[in-house]
Parts: C-alpha cells; sequence; structure tokens
C-alpha cells in the first residue's frame, strides 16, 4: 500500500515544536511519508525551547529529507503533485491571518496556498495566543473556506490568557483522516 503524501509546516509557536515534532514521528512511523516544511522563524530562530539548527536536525532525522524552508521551494508543492494533504502544525495567529486573507510570503504561507488552488485539503493546528482576540475573525474565514479543516482545540488557560487557543496535537491523525474524506473531525472545541 502506498503511503500518504504528507506536507508537515511548522511555524513559530516555539512552545509547541516539541509536542508537534513528536506528532510527526508518529506520523511517519504509520502511513506517511513526511515532507518537512518550516516557515523562516522556525527555521532559524533559537530560543528557550530549542536551538534552531537541533530542531531542524531533528526534523531532517524523522522524515529523511530536507526541510523546505523557502518561498520558492514550497511553490511547486501544489502543481507537481508533492503532498496529498498538507498540515499546519504548529499554526501561529500570524499565519492563520496571513492564510486567511490570502498572504503568501513565507514558506509555510506559499505552501497553503499552493496546496489550495489545486483542491487539496489543508489541516490546521493551531497554537496562538490570541486566536479568540484579534485573529479569530481570521478563524471563522478559516471554518467557511472550502479544504481547510482544523485540529479540534480549546482554551489552554482561560483565566490567565483568554483569548489563547491550542489545538489538541494527539487528534492529528484523526483530523488527517477526517480531512482526506473531506469531512472536519468533531467537535472542533475540545475540551
Amino acid at each position: 500500500m502506498e503511503k500518504i503524501k504528507l506536507g508537515y509546516a511548522l511555524t513559530g509557536s516555539f512552545c509547541t515544536l516539541d509536542k508537534s515534532i513528536k506528532e510527526m514521528s508518529r506520523l511517519v512511523s504509520q502511513e506517511y511519508d513526511v515532507l518537512p516544511i518550516m516557515s523562516e522563524n522556525a527555521y532559524t530562530v533559537s530560543t528557550r525551547f530549542g536551538k534552531a539548527h537541533d530542531i531542524v536536525t531533528r526534523i531532517e532525522n524523522i522524515t529523511q529529507k530536507s526541510v523546505i524552508h523557502t518561498v520558492s521551494g514550497a511553490e511547486p508543492i501544489g502543481p507537481r503533485g508533492m503532498c496529498d494533504i498538507l498540515l499546519v502544525a504548529p499554526c501561529t495567529g500570524n499565519t492563520l491571518s496571513k492564510i486567511a486573507l490570502g498572504i503568501t510570503d513565507t514558506p509555510v504561507t506559499m505552501a497553503v496556498k499552493s496546496q489550495l488552488r489545486i483542491g487539496a485539503p489543508v489541516v490546521l493546528c493551531v497554537a496562538s495566543n490570541d486566536a479568540l482576540g484579534a485573529s479569530a475573525e481570521n478563524v471563522g474565514r478559516l471554518l467557511n473556506r472550502k479544504n481547510v479543516y482544523f485540529v479540534p482545540f480549546s482554551q489552554d488557560d482561560p483565566f490567565k490568557k483568554p483569548n489563547s487557543l491550542v489545538a489538541h496535537f494527539d487528534l492529528i491523525p484523526q483530523s488527517l483522516a477526517k480531512a482526506l474524506k473531506g469531512q472536519q473531525l468533531q467537535p472542533i472545541f475540545a475540551s
């Protein structure tokens, strides 16, 4: 049986990168052939959550592929049929808003545009401190966008960060399976 070609894009929600990479590893061990894609920030910025070089090396070791980290590298993803489905995990509020507004100035937003223009599914795994604030209207826009699906999410700290949403990364496999059938995994607001 042929593996599902999964574009796996990561953006700069640095506190969730480890969780995302663990899910990436799990998907590679299952039925997915993973193509890694990273935003410029995720690819180059070192933080208290890890050194950029170490994170990139870890991803390339898991996938056995070089990370796509330029806009020009991401542009052919759709036209060349490089992915059956694209996942953005984590998807920051910044990236989510750019996707909603059609801004394609990063490798990840270009990968999403490239995928959507051929009618292929895109799954967003939100991790944003402003998803219920400044980015809320863009969450709404994307909930109604054809071929865009969400990993179910919830407020991660409703009292200290009332506008923050984080997806349930452990639901990525089920979200991908549903999106491949043109369906949204429910309930979208998970507990």
